[in-house]
């Protein structure tokens, strides 16, 4: 199977959405995409498309959010949604979007990426809890789904606190 990926067009906005309704039966993270978009930090090269035949197979989305502490705040990301149309699930194309997403963030001078995700899957891709630096969750999250990874070596050295997420978020 070839599989091209490469960073969102406004032409694939509809593909996009329709990935992740698919994907997740529901219509929330498609919906979190559109706004996700409105915000001044969105960068559209952390948005990438998994296409297979021309057509949108998979989507992922890297958003900037702040690790805050004690009114200090440090810039990182946070991926989410992630999403791959079932028929082409087990095909590893999450791990593809996945590390050629965090080759454009690291690119793109990010220092580190947060997850809410599966903790038997995230960690083979270099993710760890993120209470191993104090960093926390603002939402209910058993320890071992919410995750980090450092884009550069000592990336979250001294820092920690409270993940502060887009508005976006909560409707999710």
């Amino acid at each position: 199977m070839n599989i091209n990926l490469r960073p969102e067009q406004p032409d694939d906005y509809e593909g996009i959405t329709r990935v992740n309704d698919i994907s997740f039966q529901r219509k929330a993270e498609g919906k979190l995409v559109e706004e996700l978009r409105k915000l001044k930090g969105f960068d559209p090269r952390l948005s990438i498309i998994a296409e297979s035949k021309g057509e949108i197979v998979g989507h992922i989305l890297f958003t900037p959010v702040d690790i805050e502490n004690n009114g200090q705040k440090y810039r990182s990301l946070t991926l989410a949604p992630m999403s791959v149309l079932p028929e082409y699930q087990k095909k590893s194309i999450g791990k593809l979007l996945i590390i050629f997403g965090l080759q454009m963030a690291k690119d793109a001078g990010y220092q580190s990426v947060v997850v809410l995700g599966h903790p038997s899957y995230y960690p083979k891709l270099g993710f760890v809890k993120a209470s191993n630096w104090n960093i926390k969750s603002p939402f209910p999250a058993p320890d071992d789904a919410f995750m980090v990874k450092e884009l550069s070596p000592g990336a979250l050295d001294g820092i920690e606190g409270k993940v502060i997420f887009p508005d976006a978020f909560d409707d999710v």
